[in-house]
């Protein structure tokens, strides 16, 4: 089968670090560690596994950002390489174990990425406290190897699917899989939609754990898939609230009010003349940025994760507000956390899905995005996917998404088959 290898060594990292600004060939070009391979079709690691197609693969903000080794050296120990990125998978059942009770051959499934304690093959009594509670995203063996892989060995460390060497991601024509990641979709459920399960399902988890209450006004920082879907997480959960959406471009700033944004604004002035309609007061101290006291808004969401953006959310947060972190921030330099202490303010950071109180019953993430994206209006939701290419055409797809000022592009996709 095609796959999409990605693979590191101190030379390629050297090089990256000194042209990657100048030329894309360091990053997936012909100098880089990526490359379309012929590789072996992953066999069943056990009796509960299942095979696949891969039908639609997201390109993620985390893939670009390990492309250019922008992500935090204290998360490689749970990670393995050479891999084959990708977990924004929608795919298709080639076949199934004899095990397997959840899925068929042929259905449509979309795929929980996590490696849960269940997926390294540990009993229920032998879970770590995460996944005893239904939320592998923290499991706490993601840095060891252990139970069934593809070839017969230790499953390789690594906490999701494309970030481990073991288990190929959707950057591919074919893959494997636990029966307990695979969510059937729904025939109301078109392709476009579905392949957004994961990263709406970020945004859902988020909303339905942090609680916001529902009449509180939220200001949402950043213009890529995670803030249009923190937007849309919030009105489809019930959120009440003004929604102020910061964008950078007329065509984002249009696509979050179709979401559900009150109203949005640029950074810098747009932004500032936003928070002072709130009731906040200017201040000037003799060195540094502009500071605010009074108003502010309740609940920031940092879809960003970079030091401009959570220096923004500090200051632009009310007294007592609560901040929801859903950026990947890494190694922050010169963060000033005044406001953090001066304000009494809330940091909260999510990631991943799992096991959720919603509407009087338990059920994972995806379920909750599943039924409210059959509640949804679509059209919204589908010009999330701006770019669609095939798995050869990598390169252009990988550019896309990784030169959105150029390109235009919000969710860039990859269809291996």
């Amino acid at each position: 089968m095609k796959a999409l290898l990605f693979s590191v060594s101190i030379p390629r990292i050297i090089l990256n670090k000194a042209l990657q600004r100048y030329t894309d060939s360091v990053v997936f070009g012909s100098f880089s560690g990526l490359s379309l391979r012929d590789v072996a079709v992953p066999r069943l690691p056990g009796p509960d596994w299942v095979q696949l197609d891969v039908l639609i693969c997201g390109i993620c903000g985390t893939d670009t950002a390990s492309l250019v080794y922008k992500t935090s050296p204290a998360l490689e120990p749970f990670v393995s390489l050479p891999a084959v990125f990708g977990h924004e998978i929608l795919a298709r059942v080639r076949a199934v174990g004899p095990d397997v009770t959840n899925v068929k051959i042929g259905d449509r499934v979309v795929i929980d990425p996590t490696i849960s304690c269940r997926v390294r093959g540990r009993s229920a009594n032998d879970y770590c406290p995460s996944c005893a509670d239904g939320l592998p995203a923290t499991c706490a063996h993601g840095g060891e190897a252990s139970g069934p892989s593809p070839n017969g060995t230790p499953l390789a460390r690594g906490l999701l699917l494309g970030a481990n060497s073991d288990l190929p991601g959707g950057f591919s024509e074919h893959i494997v899989a636990h029966e307990s990641q695979l969510f059937p979709v729904d025939d109301l459920i078109d392709d476009t939609l579905a392949v957004l399960t994961e990263p709406l399902s970020i945004a859902v988890h988020a909303v339905l754990q942090s609680a916001p209450e529902p009449q509180r006004d939220a200001l949402v920082i950043g213009s890529g898939p995670i803030a249009f879907s923190t937007i849309w997480a919030l009105r489809a959960l019930g959120h009440r609230g003004t929604i102020i959406a910061q964008t950078k471009r007329p065509a984002e700033a249009l696509l979050a009010r179709e979401l559900g944004a009150t109203e949005t604004v640029t950074p810098g002035d747009g932004a500032r003349a936003a928070l002072l309609r709130t009731g906040a007061a200017a201040y000037k101290p003799i060195i540094g940025a502009e500071v605010f006291s009074g108003g502010g808004f309740p609940l920031v969401f940092d879809c960003v994760g970079r030091r401009q953006s959570l220096d923004q959310a500090l200051r632009f947060v009310a007294p007592r507000g609560k901040i929801i972190l859903l950026g990947c921030a890494g190694a922050l330099s010169k963060l000033d956390l005044s406001f953090l202490w001066a304000r009494e303010v809330q940091i909260s950071g999510f990631v991943g899905y799992g096991r959720e109180h919603w509407r009087g019953r338990q059920c994972h993430t995806f379920e909750v995005t599943h039924q409210l994206l059959k509640e949804a209006d679509p059209i919204p939701l589908r010009k999330l996917v701006s770019h669609s290419f095939p798995l050869s055409r990598y390169k252009e797809a990988l550019s896309a998404a990784m030169h959105r000022k150029v390109s235009g592009a919000i969710k860039v996709v990859l269809t291996p088959k």
